[in-house]
């Protein structure tokens, strides 16, 4: 396997003196991670495409873009990864409605079903996707050992419009995704958040997917509005400042989610989640732990290692790390937004390639289990060839 990472920095230009068009393949993965100003001024992403015309090119819109151990606005973040035993699939789904969110996640795991799919990497649009179903979508008949992670496409704190990069060209309401076959790949995963719980657990008594009407019978937005205070004025980016964690208490092995709000109806009284919030879960508000975030994030990475290649191969076996964060994340940490992607990229073996973007979402397994979609984390996926 070999990779090359740089950037494309608004009004100056790419990093490098020349593409490196010697690493084109039908085996080669192009990931691009892009500020939200690329979508009237796709010219670098086209140069892309012609320059790699047999890779495989995907991407999205993103609330800053990670490169290295740095965090980037006004570029596009890159990293031309081409693999030597692993064959590649490069899908799509369109999403012309929320509701039509499990479908697409069907639809791409349908496209990429094959006996030897080993992975699904997966960027989807962050506002007119409900990401708890499109990964519900790709679970229900995926096997037990397919290792789905991801993200959902950012917008900074704008919340107005998202997009995917599909082999070049720039889409709304889509879902991209590239498919890992073979026994050569190795995947590694992790996601961690690192916030504190605050306040009264209350039961969510009226909802319908990703929308939150009540919660113990009282008006959601009331409600939280109650708890922000002054930072109401602010909703909705005042509330990635204070998501919730959201569990089924009834489970056997409950699992504590985290979501992030979207949007807000003054009307209706409700909120927006990018993910679902189920009636009969158990919600409770959280808020930021400083320390604990940038601690978090350098497990994240620790764990990813671990579940890839083990402790003993780890500390001397470069790989290429994509991470996604949440723009919460970010907003929260401001000028020490940073320590976190150092952490992780300094967790990471000597040689390592770290690009990724600041998202809406995070898709990524819980532990061992299927992939879930996750907010206010910090979400590594890591990949090397045996």
């Amino acid at each position: 396997m070999e990779s090359k990472a740089f950037q494309y920095i608004k009004d100056e230009g790419w990093t490098i003196d020349q593409l490196p068009k010697e690493l084109d393949s039908e085996q080669t993965l192009i990931l691009v991670f892009a500020s939200p100003l690329f979508r009237d001024n796709p010219e670098p992403i086209v140069e892309l495409a012609k320059t790699f015309k047999q890779s495989k090119i995907i991407g999205c819109s993103s609330a800053g873009e990670i490169f290295g151990a740095h965090i980037v606005d006004k570029s596009l973040s890159v990293v031309v990864v081409k693999f030597n035993k692993t064959p590649l699939q490069l899908v799509k789904a369109q999403v012309t409605n929320v509701s039509e969110s499990f479908q697409a996640g069907q639809s791409i795991l349908q496209q990429l079903k094959k006996d030897d799919l080993r992975a699904i990497f997966v960027l989807s649009d962050g506002l007119g996707v409900n990401g708890s179903e499109l990964v519900k979508g790709i679970n229900k008949d995926a096997v037990d050992n397919l290792v789905v992670t991801g993200g959902l496409a950012g917008d900074g704190s704008n919340f107005k419009q998202t997009w995917t990069v599909f082999n070049g060209e720039i889409l709304e309401n889509y879902v991209v995704a590239v498919g890992f076959y073979g026994e050569s790949i190795e995947i590694g995963h992790a996601s961690k958040g690192g916030w504190d719980i605050f306040g009264p657990l209350r039961r969510i008594t009226g909802s319908n997917s990703n929308i939150l009407y009540e919660l113990d019978d009282q008006p959601a937005l009331k409600l939280y509005k109650e708890y922000l205070g002054e930072r109401a004025a602010g909703l909705p980016a005042s509330g990635l400042l204070y998501p919730l964690a959201i569990s089924d208490l009834n489970a056997k092995e409950p699992v504590q989610l985290v979501r992030t709000i979207l949007a807000v109806d003054e009307k209706n009284q409700s909120l927006t989640f990018a993910g679902d919030v189920p009636v009969g879960y158990y919600a409770q508000l959280m808020r930021a732990n400083f320390d604990r975030l940038i601690d978090s994030a350098s497990g994240a990475a620790e764990d990813a290692l671990s579940s890839m290649i083990g402790p003993d191969r780890a500390k001397n076996k470069p790989v290429v790390a994509v991470s996604v964060s949440c723009v919460g994340r970010r907003l929260l940490l401001g000028e020490r937004t940073e320590e976190e992607t150092e952490s992780t990229l300094e967790a990471l073996p000597d040689g390592s390639t770290q690009v990724g973007f600041y998202s809406y979402g995070e898709l990524s397994p819980s532990g061992l289990k299927d992939c879930e979609l996750h907010n206010q984390t910090m979400t590594l996926t890591l990949f090397q060839e045996n």
